[in-house]
This record gives C-alpha cells, sequence and structure tokens, in this order.
C-alpha cells in the first residue's frame, strides 16, 4: 500500500483551498485541470485526519511551493 494518496488543489488569492479527488471530478465542477496541482497526502493523515487538517496541509504545501517558484 502506498504511503501517500493524492488529491488535486486549488488555491485562491485568499489563501483557500479546494480539494478534488481527480481531475475528472474537478472538471465535472468546471475547474480547469491545468489550474490544479497534485498534492501527496500522508496515507494516516488521509485515513484517519480531519477535512481541516487535510486542507491545513495542503495551503500550507501550496504556500512553501509559492515561495520555491516566487509565483502566486
Amino acid at each position: 500500500m502506498a504511503d501517500t494518496t493524492a488529491l488535486y488543489a486549488l488555491r485562491f488569492p485568499d489563501g483557500s483551498v479546494s480539494l478534488y479527488i481527480d481531475e475528472h471530478y474537478a472538471k465535472d465542477r468546471g475547474v480547469d485541470p491545468a489550474q490544479l496541482v497534485r498534492v501527496e497526502i500522508p496515507r494516516e493523515m488521509f485515513i484517519s485526519g480531519t477535512v481541516q487538517e487535510v486542507r491545513e496541509y495542503v495551503a500550507l504545501y501550496l504556500e512553501s511551493l509559492q515561495q520555491k517558484t516566487g509565483h502566486a
């Protein structure tokens, strides 16, 4: 079994994030899949963490990517 589970995320200018289980679901919700970022969630967090904990993990991950690349 994998140590991580992927989710797809979209970060908004206010810092909030939307999470999608896959690109097809996001597309069905009107999101351009090209805007999504694939985020590997630690398996234990995915299984037993709260939605809020997962959102915070993703938000911090996206923030660190932004700092590394210098893009908003």
